[in-house]
């Protein structure tokens, strides 16, 4: 009687891990509903103006689905959102005219104190497209400089979604790039170039974001991750394949970043989806690690690392401290990753890797849920649904 009982607890507990996979998997999968950073390039035209170049999912911004969520089906805005994404490039411009004031009010450039009045002097927008991923557009704002100005600051209203502050140089790197989570305010940003952040300010700032890159939002990497745990919960294994996974990803994210290999990310994403469907598929046909299964890994992590360079790209690092952040981004991924070991072991690991059923129950409902995630993922990429 206990053993049914039991048995019967078991078997709702996989259901429920079964079904959290798949809701997950509904929330976040979609591209078009991943929360993005602004990605604002300040320049200094040395005209007497100072621009703002603005690359933003502009739906994101009028519906105010603030830098708070992970996703954009977790705000209360989600569906004004949706809304958006559904107008065409003159329709769109329309609502951003009626928003327009309530824009230029959270994007906010001042020097001493002083409020910098902006305009918007072009706007960029692209047809609907495929829906399943979000729509970047271009703004170009411009302003004023004050003639005594030696410095500016830049923030951006948090109910607008996260940004980053990128200064490039006349080389087209970027001498100064900040991510502002909560909306700033900058660092104070001079005129004349110059600005120095020490090497410990990069290093937080890129832990943070190596981290948050994984964690929350990072599912794709998350189940493969999980993947990796559900075969074998044992730590030293499982420490093999981490590291396995952490050494390819940190070449191919460094290789990236020097310009030495590209691939598209319409290459590079269903790719990824493809590993975490063979990880998943091997755990169903397989109770054993088998000695390969790291180098493996390896292969998969130099296309996962090609997937992080993505993120970095897009934030810019700036040369002066291009070590420092490229280390520190990886630092974030693996304590991200870390993290993510560390929840399984303590929903589930601790409790059950030691069961009989442990198998039967746990890796194998898991590993299916995935692998059927990561199925859907590697189609939808691919662009054979709409």
């Amino acid at each position: 009687m206990m053993n049914l009982f039991f048995r019967s607890i078991n078997q709702v507990f996989a259901a429920l891990i079964f079904a959290a996979l798949l809701l997950a998997a509904s929330s976040a999968s979609l591209r078009a509903h991943e929360i993005r950073p602004a990605i604002v390039d300040l320049l200094f035209p040395c005209d007497g103006t100072v621009r703002l170049e603005m690359s933003l999912i502009l739906e994101a911004a009028l519906a105010e689905i603030g830098a708070e969520h992970g996703d954009t089906d977790d705000s209360p805005n989600a569906q004004r959102y949706d809304a958006l994404r559904l107008l065409d490039e003159t329709a769109l411009a329309s609502e951003f005219e009626r928003f327009k004031a309530r824009f230029l009010d959270g994007v906010r450039l001042t020097s001493d104190g002083t409020n910098i009045p902006l305009d918007v002097t072009t706007v960029d927008l692209d047809p609907v497209g495929d829906t399943d991923f979000a729509r970047l557009s271009r703004l170009t704002l411009s302003g004023p400089l004050p003639p005594s100005a030696s410095d500016v600051v830049f923030s951006f209203d948090p109910a607008f979604g996260p940004s980053v502050i990128r200064v490039p140089d006349a080389d087209g790197e970027y001498s100064y790039s900040a991510y502002l989570a909560d909306g700033g305010p900058s660092e104070a940003i001079p005129v004349e170039g110059g600005l120095v952040l020490s090497a410990g300010e990069v290093f937080v700032d890129y832990v943070g974001i190596g981290f948050t890159h994984i964690v929350p939002k990072g599912l794709d990497h998350i189940l493969f991750v999980v993947g990796l745990f559900l075969l074998s919960p044992r730590l030293k294994p499982l420490l093999v394949q981490i590291t396995a996974f952490t050494i390819a990803h940190s070449v191919t994210l460094a290789m990236a970043m020097l310009g030495v290999i590209s691939l598209p990310a319409s290459i590079v994403e269903p790719l990824i989806a493809a590993s975490i469907v063979f990880i998943a598929v091997e755990n169903l046909a397989t109770n054993r690690l088998s000695p390969w299964r790291p180098f493996v890994v390896f292969g998969f992590g130099l296309l996962h690392g090609l997937g992080f360079a993505g993120v970095l790209t897009e934030i810019g690092l700036s040369p002066a401290h291009f070590a420092s952040g490229l280390i520190a981004f990886n630092v974030g991924v693996e304590a991200g990753q870390l993290a993510v070991v560390a929840g399984c072991y303590a929903l589930f690991g601790a409790w059950f890797s030691d069961k009989p059923w442990y198998r039967t129950r746990v890796t194998m409902p898991m590993s299916l849920a995935i692998a059927a995630i990561a199925a859907w993922w590697f189609v939808e990429r691919l662009g054979w649904v709409g």
